[in-house]
This record gives C-alpha cells, structure tokens and sequence, in this order.
C-alpha cells in the first residue's frame, strides 16, 4: 500500500504535464522560438523525472535504482535552474520586441538569437549541475513517496552554489518583463502596428507569453526565496572545511521512510512544493498555449488527417476482403463441377450433345430431300 494517501493523483499529474508540455512544440519549432521551446523540454522532463520517481518509490525508500538516482538528481538540480532559464529567454525576446526593433529577424540573426538561448538554457543549467557536485555530501538521498533527492551538503558554499540561482535568474527576468510593459504602455498604438508587419508571432501569442512569463515570475522569484529561508532554518549551518570533509564516505545513500520525514513540517512543505510546482508549470504553460486559437486549427488539422487515413484504411480492408472472396470458390454443394470437354468417338452416343448433333444431321438430311421433290412426289427438275 502507497504511504502517500492521495497516490495515485500524483504520477497521473505529473504524467499528464509531460504530455501536455509537448503539445504546442511543433508549432513553436517552427517558429524558431528557441525560449519557448526550452520551457517546454525542461518542463516536459523535469514531469517524467517526477513520475518515474513517484511510482518506483511510492511505498519504499529502497535504493534499487542507483544509476536511475544518479540522473533524476541531476535533472532535478537542472531543472531548478532550466526553466527560469527559459522564462529569462522569453523576457528578453519580447523585451527586444517591445523595443520595436525585432520582430522580422534573417536567418543569421535567428541562429545567433538561438545560440544565445541555448547558452543561457542549456550549458548554464549544465553548469549549475557541476557547482553543486562541489557541495554535495554524498551520493543521493532517497525519500519514500518523493524518490531521489539531491543530497547538498547545508554549508555556506551551497547558497551560493546551488540555492540562489533561481532567485538571481527570476530577478533579471522580472527586469525584462517589467521594462516590456513599460514600453507597451507608453507604445501601444505603435506596437500593435509594428507587431502585424512581423513574421511568425501576433499580438496574442505575443501577450500569451507575456502573460506566461511574469506568471513562471512570481513562481520563482518567492518560491526560490522560501527555499533559501526553508533550507536555512531548517538546520544549523555548517562551516566549509574543504573538498575531503564534504565529500567524506560520498557512496552513502540516506533513506528516508514517509512515517520519517512527513510528519515534520520543515521537511515535508518544502519537498511537496519542490515537486508540486513542476507538473503546475506544464498545466500554466498549456493553459496559455493549448486552447489558443492555432493550436485549435492544429487540432482540427490532426483530427481530419486521422480520419481520412482510417477511412482511406476502411476502403483498402474492404477491397482485399470482395477480392479474397472472389478467388476462393464456392463450398456449397449445388455448384456445378467444373466442365472438361472429351475427345470425340466414333462409335456409340458419349453425351446428350451428341444425340443432338446427330439427330440435328439427320433433320437436315430429310429436308432436303422433302425439296428435292414437288408436291405430287415427282422430283424437279
């Protein structure tokens, strides 16, 4: 029986945003919206590290998949920093375009806009990932109901390290989304004038991912502040005393069982909200983007193709079936045999064809005889 009475909610949640963080990605790829595109992977993996971990260990704190562990913590240390990553990206896209100077970019700029997203999305949250190796006091820890769970070491390094990144980033894209409503305020008849001369993005999808990004905003920027407050309160401080002290018996895996570490508050908010947080970004995301109106012609587009293709399916079933049952023969017994015709004889009536010939010539024959003669008897002349 799961320890989590509410299980199994959780991985069908978690699950459900991984799906759902997808959805509009075609589109935006297309679009060449790098940003966009990143919060949805970062969000989209961080709600299947979620999943897996809440239903292997939804009633055990064993360590059976280590190597599993090893990732899902990296994932979990890089989507901390990922997707207010991404939301940074997004600000500073439509800061440029608040500006009025970036709507319609060529190729070049687009690779370039892309590089830095990818820099700022990518290789920093991979960067974050090997800062916090620096502080970590051993292998994982394992929570039953939550899964694996970094074990950082709670020293005066890892605020810095670890534990302030998302704050710091939450902080710069709040600078961007702030100025963008400035410039809309002071702009807006020019903006709507400038945005409908661009490629690629309007005013709706323009203000969605306004809307998006100063909501993901005042979800990081408190909930990176409770952490940091959360993770300093919760125990003592400890001094830094070098790499061998930190990383002293480091294979260790502390297992945690849910009766442990639910029951306490300090531990317990702070690990459901680090988890719940996940899947509500992908359902924000999807809120935004998933009812707009192209994704509603996308899905009408999606629908009309799987159903020609079923009806185009339904037809060739049809043809294979009327063309099997024209070549197997009947199996009812009042078909006829198959007819084979037979060397003529000479002697005797071989078939019902031959009396009729025969009797046929012999009709003939007396016929004309009958007009070889006139009506007296005499023969004519």
């Amino acid at each position: 029986m799961a320890a989590d009475p509410t299980y199994p909610l959780y991985p069908f949640v978690a699950f459900v945003g991984c799906v759902l963080a997808l959805v509009p990605l075609p589109w935006h790829l297309q679009s060449w919206n790098s940003g966009t595109c990143y919060y949805m992977i970062w969000t989209s993996l961080a709600c299947l590290n979620q999943f897996v971990n809440s239903v292997v260990w939804s009633s055990n704190a064993l360590n059976i998949a280590p190597v599993w562990c090893d990732i899902s913590t990296r994932i979990t240390i890089g989507a901390s920093v990922g997707i207010p990553a991404a939301s940074l990206c997004i600000n500073r896209r439509l800061y440029d375009i608040a500006r009025m100077q970036a709507v319609a970019m060529t190729r070049a700029e687009k690779q370039r806009a892309i590089l830095v997203d990818t820099l700022i999305c990518v290789v920093f949250p991979i960067v974050c990932m090997a800062l916090a190796y620096i502080v970590q006091g051993h292998r994982f820890n394992i929570f039953e109901v939550i899964g694996c769970y970094p074990a950082i070491y709670n020293t005066v390094p890892t605020y810095f390290l670890v534990y302030m990144w998302p704050v710091v980033v939450g902080l710069i894209s709040a600078v961007y989304c702030v100025l963008s409503l400035r410039l809309l305020i002071a702009r807006h008849a020019q903006f709507r004038e400038f945005i409908s001369s661009g490629s690629g993005l309007t005013s709706s999808r323009y203000f969605r991912l306004m809307a998006l990004a100063t909501t993901d905003m005042l979800f990081t920027i408190p909930f990176g502040i409770y952490e940091l407050y959360s993770n300093a309160a919760s125990g003592e401080i400890q001094p830094w005393l070098g790499w061998a002290n930190t990383h002293f018996g480091f294979s260790r895996v502390d297992q945690y069982p849910a009766l442990v570490w639910m029951y306490q508050p300090s531990i317990a908010v702070p690990l459901q909200l680090s988890r719940w947080i996940i899947p509500a970004c992908a359902f924000i995301f999807f809120t935004f983007f998933g009812f707009a109106e192209e994704a509603r012609k996308r899905y009408a587009a999606l629908y009309a193709s799987i159903c020609n293709r079923l009806y185009a399916l339904r037809i060739m079933r049809m043809g294979d079936k009327h063309e099997r049952s024209a070549r197997i023969p009947s199996a009812s017994g009042d078909s006829l045999p198959p007819y084979s015709p037979k060397s003529a004889s000479t002697s005797g009536f071989d078939s019902l064809a031959s009396i009729t010939a025969v009797s046929e010539g012999s009709s003939s024959a007396s016929t004309e005889t009958f007009d070889m003669k006139d009506a007296y008897g005499h023969e004519k002349c």
